[in-house]
C-alpha cells in the first residue's frame, strides 16, 4: 500500500521537526512525511508532487499560512489542510474555514490530537477522491459555522480576556461572568468550537508566553512561572513537561544549542 504524503511547513524549526517526527514514530509505515521551511518551497513541492494532507503554520514571515492556501486555490491544488497556530486567534479559524480547511489546532499540540486530526483528514482525502464531494464538506462545515456564529462572539471575548489575564488566577466562572454567560455553557461551547477545555485553553496560553519569555528573557524558572500565572514553579514545571516533553531549562538550553 503506498503510503500517503504529508507536507508540514513551519519557519520554526524545531516545530516543524517535532511534527514530522510525532507523525513518523506514531505511523511509521503509514505516512511519508515531508517539510518546507516557507510558503514558497511549499507551493513548489506541491506543484511537483501528490501532497495528500498539507499541516501550516498561520503565521510565517512573508507569506502566511492562509496566504499560502489562497494561492493554493489560484492554482487549483487543494491538499486536505490542517492549520496550526500559537496564536490563538479566532479570527484565523474563521477565514481558515472559508479556505477549505479541516481542522484548526493551537500549539502547543498534543500528539493525540494531531494524529487524531491526520486520521480525519486522511479519510477526507480519501471520500474525495472515491466521490468528489469535497465541495458539500465544506459547505456543510461552513454552514455549520454560520449557524453557531451568534455562539463566536462569546468565545471571541472570553479568548480575548484570558489573553489579557493569562498571568492571574482564572476560573471559568470569572470567564463567563465576564462575557455574559452561565459558566457551564461556555464550557460547552469552548469544546464544540474550540475542541478544547477552558482549562486546557488556559493552560496552552500560558505556556505559549512562558516559552516565549524562555527565549527571549534570562527570568529564573520561578519568575517565568509567576509571570505566566502558576503560583507555584512545581505545579509549571510538571504541566510544562506534560505539554513541550522536556523541562523550562531543558527548552531553553536546547533552543540556546539550536541557535
Amino acid at each position: 500500500m503506498d503510503k500517503k504524503v504529508i507536507l508540514v511547513v513551519d519557519d520554526e524549526p524545531r516545530s516543524r521537526q517535532g511534527i514530522k517526527k510525532t507523525i513518523e514514530r506514531t505511523s511509521p509505515d503509514q505516512y511519508e512525511v515531508i517539510t518546507a521551511a516557507n510558503a514558497a518551497e511549499a507551493i513548489e513541492r506541491i506543484s511537483h508532487e501528490k501532497i495528500h494532507v498539507l499541516i501550516t503554520d498561520i503565521r510565517m514571515p512573508e507569506v502566511t499560512g492562509l496566504e499560502l492556501l489562497k494561492k493554493l486555490k489560484e492554482k487549483a491544488k487543494d491538499p486536505v489542510v490542517i492549520v496550526i497556530s500559537a496564536y490563538s486567534e479566532f479570527e484565523y479559524a474563521h477565514e481558515a474555514l472559508e479556505l477549505g480547511v479541516v481542522n484548526y489546532l493551537l500549539k502547543p499540540i498534543a500528539k493525540e490530537k494531531l494524529m487524531e486530526a491526520i486520521d480525519k483528514a486522511i479519510e477526507l482525502e480519501k471520500q474525495r477522491e472515491k466521490t468528489g464531494m469535497f465541495n458539500k464538506i465544506v459547505d456543510d462545515k461552513l454552514l455549520e459555522m454560520q449557524q453557531l456564529s451568534k455562539y463566536n462572539r462569546a468565545v471571541k471575548e472570553a479568548m480575548d480576556y484570558i489573553d489579557q489575564h493569562y498571568d492571574e488566577e482564572l476560573t471559568l466562572k470569572e470567564v463567563a461572568i465576564q462575557v455574559h454567560l452561565n459558566a457551564s455553557y461556555l464550557s460547552a461551547l469552548f469544546k464544540e468550537e474550540l475542541q478544547v477545555t477552558f482549562s486546557e485553553y488556559v493552560t496552552r496560553k500560558r505556556i505559549q508566553e512562558a516559552k516565549k519569555l524562555l527565549l527571549s528573557t534570562d527570568l529564573t524558572i520561578a519568575e517565568i512561572a509567576e509571570k505566566s500565572g502558576y503560583q507555584t514553579s512545581k505545579y509549571f514545571i510538571k504541566l510544562f513537561k506534560q505539554y513541550e516533553n522536556t523541562t523550562p531549562n531543558g527548552f531553553r538550553k536546547q533552543n540556546e544549542n539550536d541557535s
